[in-house]
Parts: C-alpha cells; structure tokens; sequence
C-alpha cells in the first residue's frame, strides 16, 4: 500500500464523523427510541461492537453502514437503524465492522457474517441490509450464509449496493467516482484477483440461487446503479423474488437528495422488511 493511500483512508476512517452529513432530515420515526446498546460480538476476526436498537417485535434486522470499506462509523445510519426499530418492531443491529487501511478483505465481510449467524442464534426471524458498501456486505453476507448453512436470513436489503469492485467506474460527476473506487481497490482489496470473489463482488459470484427475497434500491445517477440492476436480474434468473425500486434524477445519497419521495420509498421498504420477519407473505 501507497503511504500517500494509508494517509488518505486513515484520514477518511478518522473524519467520518465530522464529514459524513446526511440522512437527519429523514428522521421520520424512532427519535424517541433511547441510546443503542452497544454489546461486544465475538467473530473469527475478533471482538465487533454492534449498536441494538430494540424494537417491540419479535424479529431482529442486521444492518451494515457504508463508507467505502473506508469509514468506521456506524453512527451515520442511526436514523436508518431508528426508523425501522420504529415502524417494523424489529430488533436492529447496526454493526461496527472493522475496515480499511487497517485491516483488508474479506476482514469486513466475514465479521458481518458472523455478527448476523449470532444474532440468528437469539431471534428465530433475521433479515439483513446496508447501504452502499453496506449493501454489498448484506449481499456477501447472503452468499457465505447460504454456502456455510450457517442461517437463513428471511430478506436481504441493499440500498445503493457496491456489488462489483472487479469493474471499473464511468468518468464524470458522479459522487462515487472512479478514483475513490481506485483508492477502495488499493487499500481495502489489495489483491486484484480478490476483487472477483464472490464475496467481494456478489454479482460475480457463478450461482445465486437459494439466496432470500431481495429488495434492491437503486438511483437513476448513480454511477454503482448498473450493480443494483445487474444483481437484479441475475437474481430473478436464479429464481430469487426481487423488488427493485428505483428513486429518478439522483445520485448515490439517493433518500437524502429527494427527502418528500424518500418518505414513501422508506415506508415501502419497512412494510416489506416486517412483513418478512412476521413470516407474511
């Protein structure tokens, strides 16, 4: 790794929670909900710390945060964790995965697969999801689920999902752009011939079948979209049901910039997630 890299991540790692800045108008519910309790999840990577945010239902949800495999803050999805707590009932892990320059892949996917194999130990109904990353995670998460026989999650959401880091990215304005995808590949998938795994790049991976239903939340601009559309199809190939929804004219913070549609397009995700943990439909 480049020591101009390590700096630039260890930089992005440390800031986060001063530079990261979206999602606290979209505060719709679970403002009242008190302070997450944080436990301490043991994984074959050490000890992970996982924010539970407890709702009223019997169904719990694992939730992966993004930031590029780059950023540790859990915290910038506090008001996506709250507001599901509110609406579905479930129990919300929001996990605080290790990420790069400090540690390389697959360090981030496997915690994730082992915070939601414990939490599946504890709740009979889990569904998983993340944004972003996150949402590549979730989809990684699925995939090790299915090929270990360690649980079975009842959905799986992927918000804006990063779900081939083997590709290349457009050029242009978009807010992922093709050198922060570059800097991601150097410090976090440091081996080029890792970055086609199947748990690195979930579209990738040769079978998709016996995977859960899947949401998918892709966004007209942004440059990861043709990930979210791919995976859809290729997951309705594999005979997995799929609802994708697209939010038009926007770019990767696809809830933030149009917060009146996000409104509606959150409500469709939370009738969707509690109907799948109360074993409905």
């Amino acid at each position: 790794m480049r020591i101009s890299d390590r700096l630039q991540a260890m930089t992005m790692h440390a800031t986060a929670r001063w530079t990261v800045r979206y999602g606290e108008e979209l505060r719709f519910a679970g403002t009242d909900l008190p302070d997450p309790e944080v436990v301490r999840v043991d994984t074959r990577h050490g000890r992970v710390p996982v924010h539970v945010y407890r709702g009223a239902g019997d169904g719990a949800h694992v939730h992966f945060h993004g930031g590029a495999w780059l950023m540790r803050y859990p915290e910038m999805d506090d008001w996506w964790c709250r507001y599901l707590a509110a609406t579905t009932g479930a129990t919300v892990h929001n996990v605080d995965f290790r990420t790069g320059p400090y540690v390389a892949y697959p360090v981030a996917q496997e915690q994730c697969h082992d915070v939601a194999a414990w939490v599946a130990g504890r709740f009979e109904r889990v569904s998983v999801g993340g944004f972003s990353s996150g949402g590549g995670n979730a989809a990684s998460v699925c995939l090790q689920a299915r090929d270990r026989g360690s649980f079975t999650p009842v959905l799986q959401v992927l918000g804006i999902p990063a779900l081939d880091l083997a590709a290349e990215l457009p050029a242009g304005n978009g807010m992922i752009s093709p050198s922060l995808r570059a800097l991601v590949r150097r410090v976090y998938f440091p081996d080029p011939a890792s970055r086609t795994e199947p748990y690195a790049s979930p579209v990738l991976a040769p079978d998709l079948s016996g995977l859960p239903p899947a949401l998918v939340l892709t966004a007209e601009r942004d440059t990861l979209r043709p990930d979210g559309v791919r995976y859809v199809q290729r997951l309705r190939e594999a005979g997995v049901d799929v609802w994708h929804h697209e939010t038009p004219g926007v770019d990767h913070y696809f809830l933030t910039e149009d917060p009146v549609r996000a409104r509606d397009t959150m409500a469709q995700v939370a009738d969707r997630v509690r109907a799948a943990l109360a074993g409905a439909g």
